[in-house]
C-alpha cells in the first residue's frame, strides 16, 4: 500500500471514530468470502457499513477522537462495524456473530464509553431507532382513538335502538 493511499484510509478511518454512533470491534478469521459478503450486506441495510483495515493505521486512526479507549482490541484479523444509529451496528454484529462462530465480537464503542462484549450484547437487544419511534406513535395514537370511540359510541347505541324498535314494529 503506497502512503499516500495509507494516510487516506487513516484520515477516513478517523472521520469514521469521530463522527458515527457506534462501532463494533470483531475477529474475523475463518470467514468465508461469502460470509463475509452476507455480513457486510447485513450491515449496510441497517445503515451502516464494515471495513477491515490493518490494525497499526487503525491505530493511528484512532488518536484524538473519543473512539482511543478501543486501540488495545485491535490485535489479529479485525474488522469494524460501524453506524450512525447507535443500535444498527451492534444489533447486526451480534446477531450474525451467533449464526457464525468464526465472527467473534471483542467490543466497541459508542461516543466516549468502550463497550465489553456483554455491553455491546445489551446494547444489540434494546430497540432500534424505528421501533422506539413506532411505540412511541402508537403511544400517542391509543388516546385519541379511545376519546373517538368513547364520543361515537352513544350515537350507535341510539341508531341501534332504533334500528331494533323499526325491525320489531
Amino acid at each position: 500500500m503506497e502512503r499516500a493511499a495509507k494516510r487516506e484510509l487513516v484520515a477516513s478511518l478517523h472521520d469514521v471514530f469521530k463522527d458515527t454512533g457506534v462501532v463494533v470491534v470483531a475477529h474475523y478469521a475463518g470467514l468465508t468470502v461469502a460470509q463475509m459478503t452476507e455480513y457486510r450486506r447485513q450491515i449496510k441495510a441497517a445503515g451502516g457499513s464494515v471495513k477491515v483495515a490493518k490494525n497499526r493505521l487503525a491505530k493511528l486512526a484512532l488518536k484524538d477522537t473519543d473512539s482511543a479507549g478501543i486501540a488495545d482490541l485491535f490485535k489479529g484479523p479485525t474488522c469494524i462495524a460501524y453506524s450512525e444509529d447507535p443500535i444498527a451496528a451492534a444489533k447486526v454484529a451480534v446477531k450474525f456473530a451467533k449464526e457464525n462462530d468464526n465472527l467473534v465480537i471483542l467490543g466497541g464503542t459508542m461516543g466516549t464509553n468502550v463497550l465489553d462484549v456483554p455491553s455491546v450484547e445489551a446494547l444489540a437487544a434494546l430497540p432500534s431507532l424505528d421501533e422506539l419511534r413506532a411505540k412511541l406513535i402508537s403511544l400517542l395514537n391509543a388516546p385519541a382513538t379511545k376519546i373517538a370511540r368513547t364520543i361515537k359510541e352513544p350515537g350507535g347505541q341510539l341508531a341501534r335502538v332504533i334500528h331494533a324498535k323499526a325491525s320489531a314494529g
